[in-house]
């Protein structure tokens, strides 16, 4: 849209999406905030003109399958026509050649590309045909899906029967493709440019560390790509240059999926999608060049050397990017919300998000992603969920114990069904881990690397190249000098883990030493500029990297750090990592809004995030970017080097402060950090935020402020919770603290529901890996009550101005009554703006309670408050001090 209206013209937007930044007033010229159907796209069309501003062309590629089936659906209906609507970057035909199945087979065929054994199906009956000749197993494919919906492997007749049903159906066009069996191929993608001079280039290649089988969006990905010789890879790229030119797609990218076979070199063109996709998100981030914003400018006529390099400046967009780094993709899951789901990882994403990390080597990017996946592991194994270290220091535990004559803990096991049940990591177990795609196979491998297992065995069993299996086990072979990287007393040990992605947590589980001791390795910062450092980058947008420092004849010591650091105040916004349920685009809308009144009031404006599919990690929304992993290290060494020292060895204050409300319960989790290490944080205090999070000081403010909640009580453990429930009565909601999405929140109707609960799910409490004794809240489950959101921005926690000023207030933008019942959880409730069944006297109500809990936590900022109303009485639940 942006890249759009800066050539002149004016756009129209359809979609019904309130939580990204496009629908936003000010992104588009008109916006419809309406369903994307054709019926929808019939009316906007007709209201456009009606008002005296028809519209000329539709720009289809951009949002995602959506966007491509509405356009197709519309132009097949002559919708299109009708109003005389033209469709730009790729035209219906060239979408029909690349997403209809027997369209594609036939094109890729008739310009000699290798495809693999198939047939098409447009019922069961043609799909058994189908079989007969292309044999189990065999890998269905439906036309027109998004994500590989529908599809699947299928080994056994019964799963043939229901993925093929199951694919006709999804298809909008009843159309399944029915291929061999590649299941274990090294697969690869390459993102493709096209301008209207026939100009072609290529911008990323990216490999799947995982082989063909598992979704490219479910797959850890790598780019460029990194077990290809040069023979292979220019082999791949004429064929995308020939198959984007076959297909037709006029300007505009797209990105072509290819099967490599491991033992053969056999290539084979698995599909093409004519738009731009998540690859193609991950693919603008890792080299820093916007393919979205130059698809959009090619739409309208221009060609790739007429657009200059948004990032240098000085080159065209015609240079195809260069980077000397590695990336690394890794997907984020949502299994623990579904625990009967089945956690195997086929053709069909079951990705929710994904966390992008950039480094020197693909070991560091690989830890560093680990980090920023969010889920308590703090690079690969070495942190306090690591299942081996843990087994490690029971067995010393238990040797040390019976040495001494007393008693372990916990004992070897004496039986090997024993050993296995009690360390579900060795033998049969963990074979069978290997053998299936899920989605903690890397720290399997580790495990086994530990064990000693080959990488040729792992290869056969995971189908993971070897190249990726020999650098997971240079970093278990490295283990034992991050143990001895506290100890030795020499600065190399710790230089070389810190290359290698380790993370001072890791380094001080490994070696037993408290986090507050580990001597600090700073960073340097090294620039993304797409073109490998030739021309110097315009835009500043860094990652961090540890690299050994060499001798330089005129400083010394010295190691090429190419931050650029002004004097400028400066605001950081702090981002919310990873898309999953509970933490989403949402948050990104608001961190985008944050950078942007920063720039508007003067400051310069920071960005920290990990996220490739965001806004907010565009090159151009904040002054400066850091693809960071958003942990308490990375971010304290991002600020601390931005604040500086100068000549004296002072301090340097050059940051206004941090911003932790709108990047959802990340950032809260790092605010009271960065406060004890001397970071001002902005908005909202830490100690507030605490008292909001922390159940059993809310449950003080609220009695402070004579505010009802249902009847409840604070347990920190078995005994207490069980007594609480008692008091209050069954049925009971458990609420942990510090928690996103309701995550680990239960109704427990009777004492064997908590019991279950309080084994399984206490975890949830937990912040970082350590502690388990944040409290519990148990409140009595009001089941017949109305739940209602108010959201509201107050300005209490601003100093007053010295005359006095205007008086501080709070602000109630929105109240939303929820439709569903009680405990569903308000983000799986629909909910109604203006409330259609509270009185006047509760309105005015929620309004006062509002005003006074923002008053008495001192709000600076957002604030969302939670209310059940039962019977005309209005029970506060909890407030969330942020976006």
């Amino acid at each position: 849209c942006r890249a759009l209206r800066e050539e002149g013209y004016r756009v129209v937007l359809i979609n019904s999406n309130p939580a990204t930044i496009m629908t936003d007033p000010e992104t588009a010229d008109r916006t419809y905030i309406e369903p994307i159907t054709p019926e929808f796209i019939d009316k906007v069309l007709f209201a456009e003109k009606r008002a005296g501003h028809p519209v000329d062309a539709l720009l289809p590629m951009l949002g995602g399958q959506t966007g491509l089936n509405c356009a197709m659906e519309a132009a097949e209906a002559g919708i299109l026509a009708k109003h005389g609507v033209e469709m730009i970057g790729a035209n219906a035909e060239a979408i029909h050649r690349a997403e209809d199945r027997t369209a594609f087979k036939e094109t890729m065929l008739s310009i000699g590309m290798d495809v693999p054994h198939s047939g098409i199906a447009h019922s069961w009956e043609e799909a058994l045909q189908v079989l007969e000749k292309v044999k189990l197993p065999c890998c269905i494919r439906p036309a027109y899906t998004l994500g590989g919906e529908g599809g699947g492997f299928c080994r056994t007749v019964e799963e043939f029967e229901r993925i093929a049903q199951r694919g006709l159906d999804r298809s909008r066009v009843t159309e399944i493709l029915i291929e061999e069996d590649l299941y274990g191929w090294k697969e690869f993608e390459l993102e493709v440019i096209r301008d209207r001079a026939d100009n072609v280039i290529i911008i990323c290649s990216i490999e799947n560390m995982d082989p063909m089988g598992v979704h490219t969006g479910d797959s850890i990905t790598v780019a460029p790509a990194q077990t290809l010789t040069d023979r292979e890879y220019q082999l791949m790229r004429d064929r995308s240059i020939a198959i984007i030119r076959a297909i037709g797609v006029d300007t505009g990218g797209c990105n072509i999926q290819f099967g490599v076979d491991p033992k053969t070199g056999r290539q084979v063109v698995i599909e093409m999608n004519p738009r731009v996709s998540r690859s193609s998100a991950l693919a603008s981030k890792a080299t820093g060049y916007p393919i979205a914003r130059v698809a959009a400018k090619l739409a309208v006529g221009y060609t790739l050397d007429e657009l200059p390099n948004d990032i240098t400046k000085n080159t065209s967009a015609g240079f195809e990017p260069t980077i000397d780094y590695c990336v690394v993709k890794m997907p984020r899951w949502t299994f623990e919300k579904f625990p009967d789901a089945d956690e195997t990882l086929t053709t069909q994403m079951k990705s929710v998000g994904e966390a992008m990390a950039i480094g020197r080597t693909f070991k560091e990017a690989f830890q560093k992603c680990i980090r920023s996946m969010e889920i308590k592991r703090f690079g690969f194994g070495l942190d306090a969920n690591d299942v081996w270290l843990r087994r490690e220091k029971s067995t010393a535990q238990a040797s040390a114990a019976l040495m001494g004559g007393g008693t372990a803990t916990e004992a070897p096991p004496d039986t090997e069904e024993e050993h296995a049940r009690q360390w579900p990591i060795e033998g049969r177990v963990l074979a069978e881990k290997l053998s299936q795609p899920c989605q903690g196979r890397p720290y399997y491998v580790r495990y086994a690397l530990k064990l000693g297992w080959s990488v040729e065995r792992l290869h056969e069993l995971t189908r993971i190249d070897p190249w990726f299996l020999s650098n997971m086990q240079e970093l278990v072979e490295t283990e034992a000098t991050v143990e001895s990287a506290q100890t030795s007393g020499s600065a190399e040990p710790a230089y070389e883990v810190k290359r290698l992605g380790y993370s001072d947590v890791q380094i001080a589980a490994a070696s037993g030493s408290p986090l507050d001791s580990i001597a600090r390795v700073a960073p340097v910062y090294k620039l993304v500029d797409t073109c490998a450092a030739e021309f110097e980058a315009a835009t500043p947008y860094y990652y961090s990297s540890h690299e050994v420092p060499v001798w330089h004849a005129d400083e010394g010591l010295f190691v090429e750090d190419e931050l650029r650091v002004t004097d400028r105040e400066k605001v950081v916004v702090l981002g919310g990592g990873p898309n999953r349920i509970g933490q989403g685009i949402e948050f990104d809308y608001c961190c985008c809004h944050a950078a942007y009144a920063a720039r508007d009031a003067g400051y310069e404006s920071v960005m920290v995030n990990s996220n490739p599919e965001t806004v907010s990690t565009d090159f151009d929304t904040s002054d400066l970017l850091f693809f960071e992993p958003l942990t308490h290290e990375d971010v304290l060494n991002i600020l601390q080097r931005l604040n500086g020292v100068s000549d004296s060895g002072a301090q340097r204050d050059r940051i206004k402060g941090v911003i932790v409300q709108f990047g959802g319960q990340t950032p809260l989790n790092l605010a009271q950090g960065l406060k004890d290490s001397g970071i001002p944080i902005i908005g909202t205090q830490p100690e507030m935020i605490h008292m909001a999070e922390d159940r059993e000081e809310f449950q003080t403010v609220l009695r402070d402020l004579s505010l009802l909640q249902p009847p409840s009580g604070i347990a920190r453990g078995r005994e207490e919770a069980f007594a609480v429930a008692d008091r209050v009565g069954y049925p009971v909601l458990v609420r942990p603290s510090y928690v996103l999405g309701g995550r680990g929140m239960k109704v427990c109707n009777n004492a064997g529901d908590l019991s279950a609960y309080l084994t399984e799910a206490l975890a949830a409490t937990d912040r970082q890996g350590g502690s388990l004794d944040n409290p519990l809240l148990i409140d009595k489950f009001l089941g017949d009550a109305i739940e209602v959101d108010v959201d509201a921005v107050a300005d209490y926690g601003q100093p007053r101005a010295s005359d006095g000023g205007p008086p501080r207030t709070c602000m109630v933008a929105g109240i939303m009554e929820h439709i569903e019942e009680a405990g569903i959880h308000s983000g799986d409730s629909t909910c109604a703006i203006p409330p259609f069944s509270l009185g006047r006297m509760v309105v005015e109500e929620l309004y006062r309670s509002t005003k006074r809990l923002a008053r008495r936590l001192n709000v600076c900022g957002m604030m969302n408050v939670q209310y059940a109303i039962l019977n005309r009485t209005v029970y506060v639940l909890e407030v969330n001090p942020r976006a």
